[in-house]
């Protein structure tokens, strides 16, 4: 292949474009700079439920050409990352984790899926904790796990979401925190966090997050404590206001973290169209001393009309209003200053030793004593789940989307494709402006209605330069 022999011939190094990143204290900071990270993310779960079906063989990221297609768009948005509720650990994932590394976004995985067997449950938790249960959970981690854009795992989603499994879940909750982080400690060679979303439930929230982010006396590690906490908010509604959405009351419950907190989903979708005058707020000086962004839900239109892009099934897609909405509020906003934020200089907030003055809602459990792992478990933990999947970033040759898009007045967007970024770099608004703004009525040579592995690649008068200087961001599949 000419690209390939000419960087060969330049002696280029096919390189990540993020940089894996870590949690200090309160807050993701990314290594090499010191710098604090925000989270820009949106919701990403093409098809909703049946975008995971085990016995078709597919999940969210499964199919490279629909993430080629999903990355451009969400690179033309201006967002840094995806979270992604439902994935198959035994397919494979390294075409479309290499596009979304190579677009500049990370990945934060849910380890479960609404399958039975696969997930804690609500009701009598301690039925659905299990080894075989578990393994499941690992084999994610272990599918996703040398990927550098796996920025974190969530144990669990929504699991309390009243008093009343309030009561029995938290302490099964920390334990499958607990064997997650105990199985990344011993099978990956750098430390994925693990954390927790919780429902925006204020009976249940503030216990909820106390109990998961509180220091267990005696805990080896504390590896029973979350290492994040997100929650799903949709507070902010239409044109409101940092008080009226409540979010001041969100700001004042979680300063002090000790573990970084985020909306793992927000946008309320009353009054429609949405307007997201939230994406200010929580980008701005009232939250970001606290907060560390969020994720926009979601990316594909589903029945409950939260969708920003409406997907056919022959790959071709309408971007909604509230698409462009959201990437006008996004260009408001100077992100390479919000992303060069510096954590606090001085002591970082220790967590609260664990204890049941902690938790002030009656009838939510104040004992902090957590299950040992069942039966078979500890040997998981330790040798590994068996199959093994693995995953690995390779080669992406074009980066040409071979759907035709429309912007949300119905004309075709052009010259759509992912932009592979520079090593190390994250995408913005801004970063990728090459497609055409959807004026037009035809395709040209970079779309088509149907896939097709004869579309147009891009030249090699424009992508070979950045590949030359390690922009590509896979590494090569020989």
């Amino acid at each position: 292949m000419f690209i390939h022999s000419a960087l060969l011939a330049l002696g280029a190094t096919l390189a990540a474009a993020v940089q894996p990143l870590e949690v200090q204290g309160a807050y993701f900071v990314n290594p090499k700079t010191g710098n604090r990270f925000q989270v820009v993310g949106v919701a990403y779960q093409p098809g909703g439920s049946a975008g995971y079906n085990e016995e078709k063989k597919v999940d969210p990221l499964s199919n490279p050409d629909i993430c080629l297609r999903d990355a451009a768009l969400l690179q033309i948005l201006g967002v840094n990352a995806i979270r992604v509720y439902n994935l198959n650990p035994n397919l494979n994932h390294d075409a479309c984790a290499s596009i979304f590394n190579a677009a500049g976004m990370y990945m934060i995985l849910d380890v479960n899926s609404p399958l039975v067997g696969e997930s804690l449950t609500s009701d009598k938790p301690w039925e659905s904790y299990y080894a075989a249960y578990l393994n499941r959970t690992f084999a994610v981690v272990e599918a996703f796990k040398d990927y550098p854009n796996t920025l974190a795992f969530f144990s669990g989603n929504e699991v309390i979401n009243e008093v009343s499994n309030g009561a029995t879940v938290p302490p099964y909750m920390r334990a499958v925190t607990r064997d997650l982080k105990n199985y990344v400690k011993n099978h990956v060679s750098r430390p994925i966090p693990v954390g927790y979303s919780a429902a925006d439930v204020r009976d249940v929230l503030f216990d909820t997050y106390n109990y998961f982010q509180c220091s267990l006396e005696g805990d080896d590690d504390n590896m029973s404590k979350v290492d994040i906490f997100a929650l799903n908010s949709y507070s902010w509604c239409g044109e409101s206001s940092f008080e009226t959405s409540t979010f001041d009351d969100l700001v004042s419950g979680f300063t002090g973290t000790s573990v970084p907190v985020f909306f793992s989903e927000y946008g309320c979708n009353t009054p429609s169209p949405r307007v997201f005058t939230e994406v200010g707020t929580i980008y701005g000086s009232q939250m970001t001393g606290v907060f560390s962004g969020g994720i926009v839900y979601e990316y594909t239109q589903e029945s409950n009309n939260y969708g920003l892009v409406e997907m056919n099934e022959d790959g071709t897609a309408k971007l909604r209003g509230d698409f462009e909405t959201l990437q006008a509020q996004y260009a408001k906003l100077n992100f390479t200053e919000i992303q060069s934020q510096k954590p606090p200089t001085g002591e970082t907030p220790k967590p609260p030793a664990c204890s049941p003055s902690l938790i002030t809602t009656k009838g939510f459990n104040n004992n902090f004593t957590i299950p040992v792992p069942p039966p078979g478990a500890e040997e998981i933990i330790k040798n590994g789940v068996s199959p093994k999947p693995s995953g690995k970033l390779i080669e992406i040759s074009d980066w040409t989307v071979k759907y035709e898009v429309r912007n949300s007045n119905g004309n075709v967007i052009t010259n759509l494709a992912v932009k592979p970024l520079a090593d190390d770099a994250i995408n913005e608004p801004g970063t990728n402006t090459e497609a055409g703004t959807g004026t037009g009525t035809s395709t040209g040579s970079s779309a088509s209605s149907t896939p097709s592995k004869d579309a147009a690649p891009r030249t090699g008068a424009v992508v070979l330069p950045a590949m030359a200087m390690g922009a590509l961001a896979v590494m090569a599949a020989i």
